[in-house]
């Protein structure tokens, strides 16, 4: 038992959460599913809507200080021609380098040459003398400032990074009368970006020394930034739209470039200040929030799931308590649904049932008393239909006798009557003319064998069904065949096809009237012409009319002893058709015999044909 409880309990408890057994379970799954679906739908699209602003703020943060810096390293290049002109345009160039060391000794000043790219003064890193003529400072800056590099010793071009900007020293009507040189520096950028100053030739002046002398190989790549932010240099309109590239070794960063400017009213120098950050640490804040956001709402969509299932569960309750009320009444432990009190649906709900209960109720009463009134007039049915049965077969053994009889009149009797008149004439000739005795004998023998062929042939025809095998077309025709071979009257015979396809139990009927008729046609009317014709009227009616030329009858005489005429009425009867019998003295007679038929039950022409 105490095995038997717990597998009881969870298979309730599976009961209770199976959507298919319960309603109540169906609407919660239904909430927890909704509720998952809004949480995941929501978490998905907050998260790429946060994923993406993120990303752009990133991207602007990396932009604003990529453009930070070129306007740091070019307000320094600012400052420093604007102290090199000041100086040019009130000293000889002699004295130049000393004012700017001493007016301005924060720029770092390394060293002034004159036309000829003579060193004339210098802060040691050129040694005063030094021909730099074939240095790029040198030899560039004649005509405009040069960015660039600047070696330790003069014919030396070994890599130093960013260095120096050179300045071309002009009198008043804009002579070159030298060049001067500084340093420039600027502080670093906070956080990582990796910071890097290329000159117009995409080769790293300034950054990491791994990339030094080092042309900048990375490759756009295509539809890949999130945002377009363009950056519009103040100084010369030199635009830059952030990207993302790959480098050689795989990786994928994010690059953002400032122009740097040498002189306002020159043209731009092709000289960038370019940031860079590798594309996971771009998106890993986007990436971390965007998770954040996911756990937040699928922790907020479970809190609802669960509050949706306690509430569905809450509003539920009445539809459970009416349910169970409803399974009780089932299993008959109570009588009545318990109807909750309210106007809503549940309480209409329990109502409507509560009166179909009662409705039920009420009409299996009644139809248990119906029930009881069925059996008891079916008992009396059964009774009242077991004697009509037995009279049914009563009356099947009567209509069997009436036709036994018939046959016997039709054939035996005949026959006796004939042989009763050869025996009566031999009788009379015995006495009178016994000479004349057997040649009647031989006639008494021949009627005697025709008694016995009508007796055999009665026997076979009652034995055998011609009229079913063939129709009662092929069986009249036969009939009247043997009529003409036996009597010598001509006999004129018509039969439609569908009526001679006629063959029920009526047509056998139909046919022993039809013999009953020929019979007393040659025994009592002396005709010397037969017309039949057998028809059917409008597919409905089939007719058979006999007519002859004979003595006629007057057919109100009574005839004792004599049956033919009412065997042919009670045959008529049997089978619901109409006979009319025409004749008077001396006018012959006319036999018509309808019958109504269904058109269905008339044999197949193949069937007719055989």
């Amino acid at each position: 038992m105490t095995t038997d409880r717990p597998s009881g309990l969870l298979r309730t408890m599976a009961e209770s959460v199976d959507p298919r057994r319960s309603l109540v379970a169906g609407l919660i799954w239904l909430v927890v599913a909704l509720a998952t679906s809004f949480a995941l739908a929501a978490s998905w699209w907050v998260g790429g809507v946060a994923r993406e602003i993120v990303v752009q703020q990133h991207l602007r943060r990396l932009v604003l200080e990529t453009d930070q810096l070129g306007s740091v390293l070019s307000q320094a290049i600012d400052a420093r021609l604007a102290a090199v002109r000041v100086a040019s345009n009130s000293l000889p160039p002699a004295w130049t380098f000393q004012y700017l060391m001493t007016a301005y000794p924060d720029q770092g000043w390394i060293a002034l040459a004159d036309a000829a790219g003579t060193v004339l003064a210098g802060d040691g890193s050129i040694p005063v003398g030094t021909s730099v003529v074939a240095t790029p400072w040198f030899s560039r800056a004649h005509q405009r400032p040069w960015l660039g590099v600047v070696s330790a010793l003069g014919g030396n071009e070994a890599a130093a990074g960013l260095s120096a900007l050179s300045v071309p020293l002009k009198d008043g009507a804009g002579r070159t009368l030298g060049v001067i040189v500084a340093h420039l520096t600027w502080p670093d950028p906070p956080g990582s970006p990796q910071t890097l100053v290329l000159d117009p030739d995409e080769v790293v002046r300034s950054g990491p020394p791994a990339l030094l002398d080092r042309r900048w190989n990375g490759r756009q790549i295509e539809n890949t930034a999130p945002i377009e932010l363009l950056v519009t240099g103040a100084r010369g309109g030199t635009t830059f739209i952030p990207r993302f590239e790959r480098l050689p070794d795989g990786g994928t960063v994010v690059v953002a470039r400032a122009p740097v400017i040498l002189d306002r009213d020159d043209a731009p120098s092709g000289w960038w200040v370019q940031l860079s950050e590798p594309k996971e640490q771009v998106f890993q804040r986007a990436n971390a929030l965007a998770t954040r956001i996911l756990s937040i709402s699928i922790c907020l969509g479970a809190v609802t799931a669960l509050v949706g299932a306690l509430g569905a569960r809450h509003l539920t309750n009445r539809l459970r308590r009416l349910t169970r009320s409803a399974a009780a009444v089932g299993r008959n432990e109570i009588a009545q649904i318990e109807v909750p009190s309210g106007v809503d649906e549940v309480a209409q709900l329990a109502a409507a049932l509560a009166k179909v209960l009662g409705d039920l109720r009420q009409e299996r009463g009644e139809l248990l008393t119906l029930s009881s009134e069925l059996e008891r007039r079916v008992a009396v049915r059964t009774r009242e239909v077991e004697r009509l049965a037995e009279e049914s077969r009563y009356a099947a053994i009567v209509r069997e006798r009436l036709k036994i009889a018939r046959d016997l009149h039709d054939t035996l009797a005949h026959s006796m009557m004939a042989m009763l008149s050869e025996v009566r004439l031999l009788r009379k000739l015995q006495v009178h003319d016994p000479a004349s005795l057997a040649d009647e004998l031989a006639r008494a023998e021949e009627v005697a064998q025709e008694g016995l062929n009508e007796a055999r042939t009665a026997i076979t025809q009652m034995r055998l069904d011609a009229v079913r095998d063939t129709g009662l077309g092929p069986a009249l025709a036969k009939a009247f065949g043997r009529f003409i071979d036996h009597t010598g009257i001509g006999v004129e015979f018509t039969a439609d096809d569908a009526a001679g396809r006629f063959g029920d139990e009526r047509a056998e009927t139909l046919f022993r009237m039809a013999e009953e008729a020929l019979r007393n046609i040659d025994r009592h009317a002396m005709a010397s012409r037969v017309i039949v014709a057998l028809t059917l009227l409008n597919g409905t009616h089939l007719r058979l009319r006999i007519a002859d030329d004979g003595i006629g009858f007057d057919t109100d005489m009574s005839r004792p002893g004599h049956y033919g005429l009412v065997g042919l009425r009670e045959q008529a009867q049997l089978i619901d058709a109409q006979l009319q019998i025409d004749s008077a003295p001396n006018e012959g007679t006319v036999l018509t015999v309808t019958l109504r038929i269904v058109p269905e039950i008339l044999l197949p022409l193949d069937a007719a044909a055989h």
